[in-house]
């Protein structure tokens, strides 16, 4: 298709500079190629496009529609060569993101709008859900993550840390008692989320670098951050938490840290992700950089909620 594509250029070339010379100089070509060019093109068309005499050319009606669709094909090249550059100069064009459920509407959601405004050549196509995707094949430049990488096909950068904690209703702590040590949630109702990586298997580590492992169980099971986190408040148990969606909770006493000497162990992250290339868009840099700015390796979130022991 290549070798095709270049010797209908070749051959548009030949006649807008009305011959074969003067084509081959416009080319950087020698004379025996752009002729040769033109000639196997005729030949795999099965039709003559030039009518040649010694001292001019002119084109056979097949060559003149064919010279007409010749230029039609090289002029959507060249403004799709236009466009390319300018789509790498500065940010621009529609960016496809897509965003975790929770952390999409409550961290990142509130960016959109400074991003929007900073880069007004930019248009946004946002898709918020908890599924999966293939970002090359379903056409994403970018999503967002919190899990692990397996893609390799994917290039990542960390934006920040996620901490996870144990916490409950004063409510529900006033009823059920509080746990002293991880083994204790077995005893207790908990809050399952669909999408936790390790299941019903809560993991913490101590503060002397010990291990626990505490199979849990309740009566509710959710596949939605938000959800877990009003449920948590109503008092329906206890749930193991990034701060991202219950810090506020937290500082405002509806809900309770527990646990606090013990720490997540699988030091999660939320990353960028987007198709590996050599040359990455400026739209798509210009949103990792927005993020990464905006939340950092100690993000806004976490700020004053600190360690310390479990509550009474």
């Amino acid at each position: 298709m290549y070798d095709q594509l270049a010797a209908m250029a070749v051959f548009a070339r030949v006649v807008e500079a009305g011959g074969f010379s003067a084509a081959a100089r416009e080319l950087g070509l020698s004379k025996s190629a752009v002729s040769k060019s033109v000639a196997r093109l005729e030949d795999r068309l099965g039709l003559r496009l030039l009518n040649r005499t010694t001292r001019k050319l002119s084109l056979t009606e097949a060559g003149a529609a064919y010279h007409a669709g010749c230029r039609r094909m090289l002029a959507e090249a060249e403004a799709a060569e236009r466009e390319v550059v300018r789509l790498a100069g500065a940010p621009r064009g529609t960016l496809k993101l897509d965003l975790p459920m929770s952390f999409g509407v409550s961290r990142i959601a509130p960016l959109l709008p400074a991003f929007l405004q900073r880069y007004p050549e930019v248009d946004l196509d946002v898709v918020f859900e908890d599924r999966r995707i293939d970002l090359v094949e379903e056409g994403y430049d970018l999503a967002v993550r919190i899990a692990a990488l397996p893609d390799s096909s994917l290039v990542a950068r960390r934006l920040c840390p996620v901490r996870r904690v144990v916490v409950a209703s004063p409510a529900y702590l006033s009823t059920r008692g509080t746990p002293r040590r991880p083994e204790a949630l077995a005893a207790h109702d908990c809050l399952l989320y669909h999408y936790l990586p390790s299941g019903d298997l809560w993991r913490f580590l101590g503060p002397e670098g010990e291990e626990r492992s505490v199979k849990v169980s309740g009566r509710a099971r959710l596949n939605n951050g938000e959800a877990l986190l009003t449920a948590c408040i109503a008092g329906l148990g206890v749930a193991l938490m990034p701060t991202f969606l219950c810090a506020e909770a937290l500082r405002d006493g509806r809900l309770r840290r527990l646990l606090a000497d013990w720490r997540d162990p699988a030091e999660l992250a939320v990353h960028a992700v987007f198709p590996a290339t050599r040359n990455l868009s400026p739209k798509v840099r210009a949103f990792v950089d927005h993020l990464a700015a905006a939340f950092g390796p100690n993000p806004p979130w976490d700020e004053g909620l600190g360690g310390g022991s479990s509550d009474p």
